[in-house]
C-alpha cells in the first residue's frame, strides 16, 4: 500500500592532506575501457595512490574505506588545537588558539562557504570517498560535476554509450566536436578542471557488479530496472554496504531511488546547531516547569532532549543526563521530572539540545518497488501524482525492454502502448492499485520520455548529488526511499501538433520533443536580463545556453556583474577557473557560457544595477526586455530589481540559497504580488551595552571583536591620516562639531600619536600586551567594581539575572599559548599599521614570550564614579558633557604638538579586514578578542573558522541547492516565454535538502483596488503621452471620476489646490514644472518622468491610484 507524508518544517533557518606529485599519465583521447585521469597536485587520504607503466593507479595498497571514517593515521584531530603554521615563510608561525583546530587538512580559503554548511568532520568524510556515476547524458554530468565542486577523493564516470546531436541539449560538457566520441570520456577533461584534488577516471566498457565494491557510493542515471535490481542487491548485502541511487530524467519527469543498506545512521538529521535557551526560573514541581528569558524564542519541539548546564540551586539538573521535552512554548517548557524535592532553583542555568542520531532501515529496490511505502510529497495540488508516476516509470523500463526504444515523441500508437503498460502493471498490484489513471499526464510522460532535459537534469543533478553527501557523510536526512516530480505545467497552453514536436537535426531536438519547435523560436529569440553572475549566474548562464535561451538571430542576453573573482568563489562557481581570479566574473562567466553553445548572444557588463546605472539600463533597454532573471545575494539589490520590473511590467524569476536551503519567486505581471510586497521581519540586532559589557553568546563576543579590530586597525589610522593630510581643515572640523564624537576621534588620534606611538616591534608587543591587560583584566575588574556579584537593581532584584553573565578577570600568562597567539597577531598588525617591519627572532616561540614578559604592566585601581551604560535602548556609548567645545580647543592644541614630534612624511597604514586570508592575521586578532573575552564572560569558545563565519559574515552556500534552485527558475521560464499561463500553472518553491523538504505553491496574487467601473494594481502604470499641460492631466483624471488635489515629483510639490497661486500654472506643461518648479535633470536617454497624485472620488474618499508617467517626447 502506497501513501503520502510529509516532513515536518524546519523549526528554524544554520583528516590531514599533504600534495604528492602525481604525472599526468591519461588523455582524453585513449581508448582504453578504463583510464584515470591523473593531477598535478593530489590529497593524500589513506596511501599514495601508485602509478603503474599502464597508467592504472595501484589502489591494492590503500584499502578503500567503506564505512564513515577517516584517516586518523597522521594522528589528526580536528580540535586537538595543533599549530596553524602561516603559509608564508617571512611570516611568524600562528600558535594554538584555544581550540583552534588543525586547519591545514582543508583548504578554507576555497571552501568556506562549503564548510560553514557542512564543517570538517563531513568535508573529511567526503575527501575520503569514492563514488561511481553511472550514465553520463544531463543527468551525471550534472551530478559528477556537484561532487567535484564538493571535493569527494574520486569520481568515476561510466558510461558505454557515444556522444548524439541529441545529447548537446542536456549535457554542458559536451559540444558539436564530441559527436561519436565515448560520453564518459568526452565530460572527464572538463570535468576535472572544476577541481584538480579530484581523481577522475572513467569506465567505458560493461559494469560488473563486483567493480562496485571499489566505492562508498554509486549512482545510476541511465539503467534497466532488472539490472538495477541486481547491482542493488550487491550492494545492499554488501559489508559495509554500498549506498545506491538511481535516478531518471524523462523529460519533464524525474524520480529518485535511495538504498543506503539495511541499517544507516544519520548523524545530524538537519544540519542546524542544536537549539538553546537562558533558564530564568525552574518550579519545584511534578513535572517541572522552566522558564527561559524572553531574548529570544525558543525552538525547542516536544520530544526534544535537552541537557542543563550552570544551574545554581537545584544543582540535580547538572548531572549531564538528557531530560525530554514536553509542552513546548516559546518560552517555556516542562520536563519528565519531579523536582518536588531538589534544591530550590536559585539562578543562572542554560539548556542545550541533544542531537539524537537517526537509524534508517532501507529496503532493497526488489521489495521497495512492489512496496514502496511513503512518497516524499512537495506540492499539494499533486497528492496522487507520485503513485502514478511510480507506475509509469516501471511501464517505461518494460516499454524499452520490449521494443528496445523509447516512445516517439507525438506517436499515439505508442502512448496508447504506454499506458496500456501502465494499466497493466496497476492491475497486477496486489495492493495500493490505484483506482484512476490520469491518461493526459501518461501521455505527456511518453511523449518525452527520450529527452533529458537540462532544466530538469540540473534539478535533481542538485538533488542526488546532496544524496551522496548524505550517503557519504550521514550529514542530512536522507530520501526514503523513492522521489518523484513532474513539471508538466511548463509545457505550452496550446496542444502541439505532433509534427512540431519531431527534430530538426539540431542540439535541441530533445526539447524540442518536449516543447515543439514554436517554443523553441521564442527560446532562441527571447531577450533576457540576467543580474548577478555568481554562483547562481553560473548556473542559469549553463542552463540558458543549453535551452537556447537568446541564441537566435534576434535573441541576446544581458548579464551584469560590478564583482571580480575570489578563490572561495570556485567551489560553486563552476564557470570560473583558478587562473581567473581577479577578473571581471560576468566577462569570464560570458566567455565560458558561449563555449557551452557558440551560438549565444550574449553582452557582459560590469554595472552595480541601481539608480546610479540608469543610463545604461535605461528606458529603451528595459522596455524590450522579456523576462529578467535575479542571481543576486542581497535584498536590496533584489528590491531595486522588483521595482525596475514593476514599473516596466516585465517577469522576474527570483532565487535564493541559504546552505542547503533555497527558494524560487516567480514575479508575473498583473499576475501574482512582486518581490517586494512581503519582506522578512528585519534581523535582531543585540543591545549595544550587551555588546559592550553584557554579552552573553559567542555572536557577541564576535560582534564586539570585530568592532574593536575596525576601531584599533582601520579607523584610528585613518582619522590620524585625514589629520596629517590637511590639519588645519581637520581641526576646524572637530571645532565646528563640537560634539562627543568629535572629542572621541582627536583623544584616539592622539593616543595614536602620543603614548601609543610606536617606533620599534618591541613597542608594537608592550601595546599589545597592554591592550589584553585593559580588555581582558581592567575593564572586567572595573565593570563588577561598579555591579558587584550581589549587585540589585532599583526594583531590588539581582543585577546579575539572565541573561547576563557574571565576569572574571584573565590572569595573562605567557604559558597559555592562546594569550600569546593574541599577542603576536596583534603586535604583528599593530607593526603592519606603523609600517614597521617584523624581526626574524619573532618566529621563535621563546623568544617572543621573553619579549612579551618584558613589558612593565601597570597596577590598577577600579574608579568609583565610572559610568556603564546598562540602557538596552542606547545606540551610543560615547559618554557626552556640556564642556565638548573647551575640551575640544585643548585636545587640538595637544595634537598640534603631537605632530611635531612625528618624522617628516609620517603617514599610518590603515588595516582593512580581509576575511578570506588565513595569511594575514586578521582573523587570529578577532578570533584572540572574541575568544578571551567568552573566556572572561564563561561563554564556550570557537575555533578561527567558526569565528571567520560569524565575524566575517559568511553565507554558507552549496553547489547543491544552487543547481536545485535554478533548475527550479528554469523550468518556470519555460512558462513565462510560452505566454498564455495562468497563475495557478507558476509556482514557487522552498526547499531544504538536508531534511528533505520541498514546498511548493502557487504564487500570490496582487491586491486589487477598485473604483467604478476600473480596477488596478501595483503592476498597473498609467500613461499619458503627448506632451500634457496641468490642466490636460486634471481633465484627464477628472474623466476618470478622480479629482486630484496634490501632484508631486520627488519631494517637490508641483501643484496643490489649497494653492491659488498654482492655478496660474495650468496651461504650463508638466515637463516644464517638472524642469522649473522641481529642478528635475531629465537626461537626453529619458523621454518621460513620473508623479505622484493624490486623488479622491466624488464622494472624498482618498483613493490610490499608479503612478502616472507623463510622455514629453
Amino acid at each position: 500500500m502506497s501513501c503520502i507524508y510529509v516532513l515536518p518544517n524546519p523549526t528554524k533557518l544554520g583528516i590531514c592532506l599533504h600534495a604528492t606529485s602525481i604525472p599526468s599519465v591519461a588523455s582524453s583521447a585513449r581508448s582504453s575501457s578504463s583510464s584515470h585521469y591523473m593531477l598535478p597536485r593530489k590529497r593524500q587520504v589513506g596511501g599514495e595512490v601508485v602509478v603503474q607503466e599502464d597508467g592504472e593507479p595501484n589502489l591494492a595498497d590503500e584499502s578503500p574505506i567503506k564505512k564513515l571514517c577517516t584517516d586518523d593515521s597522521k594522528g589528526t584531530d580536528c580540535n586537538s588545537g595543533n599549530i596553524n603554521s602561516s603559509s608564508s615563510s617571512d611570516k611568524p608561525p600562528i600558535m594554538a588558539m584555544g581550540n583552534n583546530g588543525n586547519s591545514g587538512d582543508i583548504d578554507e580559503d576555497l571552501h568556506s562557504r562549503q564548510l560553514a554548511v557542512y564543517g570538517r568532520e563531513t568535508m573529511r568524510r567526503l575527501f575520503a570517498s569514492n563514488i561511481l556515476v553511472s550514465g553520463m547524458q544531463g543527468l551525471g554530468a550534472e551530478i559528477a560535476k556537484n561532487l567535484v565542486l564538493a571535493g569527494v577523493k574520486s569520481v568515476t564516470l561510466h558510461d558505454e554509450g557515444v556522444v548524439e546531436l541529441w545529447d548537446l541539449s542536456g549535457n554542458f560538457f559536451f559540444s558539436e566536436e564530441d559527436i561519436g566520441k565515448n560520453r564518459a570520456l568526452a565530460c572527464v577533461q572538463k570535468l576535472q578542471e572544476l577541481n584538480n584534488a579530484v581523481l577522475i577516471s572513467t569506465l567505458t566498457t560493461q559494469l560488473t557488479k563486483e567493480k562496485l565494491s571499489d566505492f562508498q557510493a554509486v549512482v545510476f542515471t541511465d539503467i534497466s530496472l532488472d539490472k538495477a535490481i541486481e547491482f542493488d542487491d550487491y550492494c545492499h548485502n554488501h559489508q559495509p554496504p554500498i549506498s545506491f541511487i538511481k535516478s531518471e530524467v524523462r523529460g519533464l519527469f524525474g524520480s529518485v531511488f535511495c538504498d543506503f543498506g539495511p541499517e544507516f545512521t544519520v548523524l545530524d538529521v538537519d544540519g542546524e546547531d542544536p537549539h538553546t535557551g537562558i533558564v530564568a526560573s525552574i518550579s519545584n514541581d511534578n513535572p517541572a516547569m522552566i522558564s527561559c528569558v524572553d531574548d529570544e524564542r525558543l525552538e525547542f519541539q516536544d520530544g526534544d532532549l535537552v541537557l542543563f548546564t550552570e544551574v545554581h540551586g537545584m544543582t540535580e539538573l547538572n548531572d549531564g543526563k538528557p531530560r525530554k521535552i514536553k509542552n513546548a512554548r516559546p518560552y517555556s517548557f516542562t520536563i519528565e521530572e519531579d523536582t518536588t524535592n531538589y534544591g530550590a532553583y536559585e539562578k543562572g542555568g542554560i539548556v542545550t539540545q541533544v542531537k539524537q542520531p537517526k537509524v534508517l532501515k532501507f529496503k532493497p529496490l526488489r521489495e521497495a518497488v512492489k512496496e514502496p511505502g511513503d512518497f516524499l510529497l512537495i506540492d499539494f495540488s499533486k497528492f496522487d501524482r507520485p503513485p502514478l508516476l511510480h507506475l509509469a516509470f516501471q511501464a517505461l523500463d518494460k516499454f524499452i525492454s520490449e521494443l528496445g526504444r523509447f516512445p516517439v515523441a507525438g506517436s499515439e500508437d505508442d502512448a496508447t502502448k504506454f499506458i496500456s503498460l501502465v494499466t497493466s502493471i496497476n492491475d497486477s498490484s496486489a495492493d495500493g492499485k490505484l483506482e484512476e489513471i490520469d491518461q493526459k499526464i501518461l501521455r505527456h510522460f511518453a511523449f518525452g520520455a527520450r529527452a533529458v532535459l537540462n532544466p530538469m537534469a540540473a534539478m535533481f543533478g542538485g538533488i542526488v548529488g546532496q544524496e551522496v553527501v548524505k550517503a557519504c557523510s550521514a550529514k542530512f536526512h536522507p530520501l526514503f526511499q523513492f522521489f518523484y516530480f513532474d513539471s508538466v505545467e511548463s509545457l505550452p497552453t496550446e496542444a502541439s501538433d505532433p509534427s512540431d514536436l519531431k527534430p530538426l537535426n539540431s542540439r535541441y531536438d530533445a526539447q524540442i520533443s518536449v516543447f515543439g519547435a514554436k517554443l523553441q523560436k521564442k527560446l532562441e529569440e527571447s531577450k533576457v536580463f540576467t543580474v548577478g553572475s555568481g554562483a547562481l549566474g553560473c548556473e542559469f548562464l549553463k542552463n540558458l545556453a543549453l535551452m537556447g535561451v537568446a541564441c537566435g538571430q534576434n535573441g541576446k542576453l544581458t548579464i551584469t556583474d560590478d564583482d571580480v573573482i575570489e578563490k572561495s568563489n570556485l567551489s560553486r562557481q563552476f564557470l570560473f577557473r583558478d587562473w581567473n581570479i581577479g577578473q571581471a566574473k560576468s566577462t569570464v562567466a560570458a566567455t565560458a557560457a558561449a563555449q557551452i553553445n557558440s551560438r549565444f548572444n550574449i553582452e557582459a557588463l560590469q554595472n552595480r544595477a541601481s539608480p546610479e546605472s540608469e543610463n545604461v539600463f535605461d528606458d529603451t533597454f528595459w522596455e524590450n526586455l522579456d523576462v529578467v532573471i535575479n542571481a543576486l545575494d542581497n535584498v536590496n539589490a533584489r528590491l531595486y530589481i522588483d521595482q525596475r520590473c514593476l514599473y516596466f511590467q516585465k517577469p522576474l524569476l527570483e532565487s535564493g540559497t541559504l546552505g542547503a536551503k533555497c527558494n524560487t519567486q516567480m514575479v508575473i505581471p498583473h499576475l501574482t504580488e512582486n518581490y517586494g510586497a512581503s519582506r522578512d521581519p528585519p534581523e535582531k540586532q543585540a543591545p549595544m551595552c550587551t555588546v559592550h559589557s553584557f554579552p552573553h553568546n559567542i555572536d557577541h563576543c564576535l560582534t564586539w571583536a570585530r568592532s574593536e579590530f575596525e576601531g584599533l586597525l582601520e579607523k584610528v589610522p585613518t582619522e590620524v591620516n585625514a589629520y596629517l593630510t590637511n590639519p588645519s581643515e581637520y581641526t576646524t572640523a572637530m571645532k565646528n562639531a563640537g560634539d562627543a564624537q568629535a572629542r572621541n576621534n582627536l583623544e584616539s588620534v592622539i593616543e595614536c600619536l602620543d603614548k601609543e606611538r610606536c617606533e620599534t616591534f618591541q613597542d608594537c608587543i608592550t601595546w599589545a600586551r597592554l591592550k589584553f591587560e585593559d580588555y581582558f583584566s581592567n575593564r572586567v575588574k572595573q565593570l563588577t567594581y561598579t555591579f558587584p556579584e550581589d549587585a540589585t537593581t532599583s526594583s531590588g532584584t539581582p543585577f546579575w539575572s539572565a541573561p547576563k553573565r557574571f565576569p572574571r578577570p584573565l590572569v595573562f600568562s605567557v604559558d597559555d599559548l592562546s594569550h600569546l597567539q593574541f599577542i603576536l597577531a596583534s603586535s604583528i598588525l599593530r607593526a603592519e599599521t606603523f609600517n614597521i617591519a617584523i624581526p626574524d627572532w619573532v618566529k621563535s616561540t621563546q623568544k617572543f614570550a621573553e619579549a612579551v614578559n618584558n613589558v612593565m604592566v601597570p597596577e590598577f585601581q577600579p574608579k568609583k564614579d565610572v559610568k556603564i551604560v546598562t540602557d538596552e535602548k542606547a545606540t551610543i556609548i560615547l559618554p557626552a558633557s556640556i564642556d565638548d567645545a573647551a575640551v575640544i580647543n585643548e585636545l587640538v592644541m595637544k595634537l598640534e604638538k603631537c605632530k611635531e614630534q612625528l618624522p617628516p612624511g609620517f603617514k599610518m597604514n590603515p588595516i582593512q579586514f580581509e576575511k578570506d586570508d588565513d595569511t594575514n592575521y586578521h582573523m587570529d586578532v578577532i578570533a584572540g578578542f572574541a575568544n578571551m573575552r567568552a573566556r572572561n564572560y564563561g561563554i564556550p569558545e570557537v575555533d578561527k573558522l567558526k569565528a571567520k563565519f560569524i565575524a566575517g559574515r559568511i553565507i554558507p552556500a552549496i553547489a547543491t541547492s544552487t543547481a536545485l534552485a535554478t533548475g527550479l527558475v528554469c523550468l518556470e521560464l519555460y512558462k513565462v516565454l510560452a505566454g498564455g499561463h495562468k497563475i495557478e500553472d507558476y509556482r514557487n518553491t522552498f526547499a531544504n535538502l538536508a531534511l528533505p523538504l520541498f514546498s511548493m505553491a502557487e504564487p500570490v496574487p496582487p491586491k486589487v483596488i477598485k473604483h467604478q467601473d476600473m480596477s488596478w494594481t501595483v503592476w498597473d502604470r498609467w500613461i499619458i503621452k503627448d506632451n500634457p499641460t496641468l490642466k490636460q492631466l486634471l481633465n484627464w483624471l477628472k474623466e476618470k471620476g478622480l479629482n486630484a488635489y496634490s501632484i508631486s515629483y520627488g519631494s517637490c510639490l508641483l501643484y496643490n489646490s489649497m494653492f491659488p497661486k498654482h492655478r496660474e500654472r495650468m496651461d504650463k506643461h508638466m515637463v516644464d514644472l517638472a524642469r522649473d518648479v522641481a529642478k528635475a535633470e531629465l537626461p537626453p536617454f529619458r523621454n518621460h518622468f513620473d508623479v505622484v497624485v493624490a486623488c479622491e472620488d466624488d464622494e472624498d474618499n482618498d483613493i490610490d491610484i499608479p503612478q502616472i508617467s507623463i510622455y514629453f517626447k
